[in-house]
């Protein structure tokens, strides 16, 4: 049965919960409309990227992530959630619309929700063990949870192909003179609550997560001995279609996989980049997933270095998220 009205400081602490997701840039590009008895999920197209992002694919993929988020938040707080995804044909922006009802959280509910304080995008290079195959077969079920599909790059030559890409998505980004503002005005910030911040960058942006992530700003943290190799697993993220509801679902099983990667212990990094050029995004789809998937992020995977824990990255004030309140 659908709740008549929602405890309002329940479904706030829920969302509060929700907004610590990741995002591209971590521009936070999503914001709510809170129903006596629902919650919508709209994306704040005010906080789009055009340069980096030009096809939206990181925006809607990042409201895909919250959407996850909220849901773990909200069973967590004893409120089950069913939703619709792309309601409103005549409203492309209205993403989710999230009914509730009443359900006792489980140890698992609590134990995820717990992972999205504790999760971090890790940039750094990783230690030189290997993930468990356990551990990444559990990431791939936690994504096929979410209707999407993950899939481990353990061919050498494969690997090579999608290294490659990552290189050449850089290449062409960094060419262009909208893109460089645009990433500057994003990162490398000290005190504010969007973007991503020095904190969280490495002093060498070259060295950054071994060569495979976005080159940032300058930052503070210092890069492991390159001469280490680095046993991260890469991973790459597909649906069957490349629409916006694709791209949700893809956003809502990076979620999950992000969370439970905490849970076992792991250091994770999303990659897009190489999916934001045109060439290199289907370099990925036929040289890597065979042309049988669109690929929509690339998944780094890990055993953190050693060292002090990195900073939570900020986050917006809730009420600057939360559009309005419906009676």
């Amino acid at each position: 049965m659908i709740v008549d009205h929602l405890d309002q400081r329940t479904v706030r602490s829920a969302l509060a919960l929700a907004v610590r997701a990741p995002s591209v840039h971590n521009s936070q590009p999503w914001r709510f409309v809170i129903g006596p008895s629902s919650v919508h999920l709209f994306a704040d197209l005010s906080r789009w990227l055009p340069a980096t992002d030009t096809d939206g694919r990181d925006l809607v993929v990042s409201c895909g992530i919250v959407l996850h988020h909220l849901r773990v938040a909200l069973a967590a707080s004893g409120l089950r959630a069913t939703v619709r995804r792309l309601p409103n044909p005549e409203q492309p922006d209205h993403l989710a619309a999230v009914s509730l009802r009443p359900g006792a959280p489980s140890e698992a509910d609590l134990g995820t929700a717990s992972a999205i304080t504790r999760r971090r995008t890790d940039r750094r290079r990783y230690l030189s063990w290997d993930v468990p195959e356990g551990f990444v077969q559990e990431l791939v079920e936690r994504a096929a949870d979410q209707g999407a599909l993950l899939r481990p790059v353990r061919d050498g030559h494969e690997r090579s192909l999608l290294l490659a890409a990552i290189r050449d998505a850089a290449a062409e980004q960094e060419e262009d003179p909208a893109y460089q503002a645009e990433t500057a005005l994003w990162s490398g910030r000290v005190a504010d609550d969007t973007g991503v911040p020095v904190g969280n960058l490495l002093r060498d942006p070259l060295g950054t997560g071994a060569g495979t992530a976005r080159r940032f700003a300058e930052g503070v943290l210092e890069q492991a001995d390159e001469r280490d190799d680095d046993g991260a697993a890469l991973l790459v993220l597909g649906t069957a279609s490349d629409d916006p509801l694709s791209q949700l679902r893809a956003g809502e099983a990076t979620s999950a996989v992000l969370l439970h990667a905490t849970e076992l212990g792991l250091a994770t990094c999303p990659l897009s980049q190489p999916l934001e050029v045109r060439g290199a995004r289907a370099a990925v789809r036929d040289a890597v997933l065979g042309g049988t998937l669109c690929p929509q992020l690339v998944l780094r995977v890990g055993w953190a270095p050693t060292g002090p824990e990195l900073p939570p990255t900020p986050r917006r004030p809730l009420e600057e998220s939360i559009e309005r309140e419906l009676a």
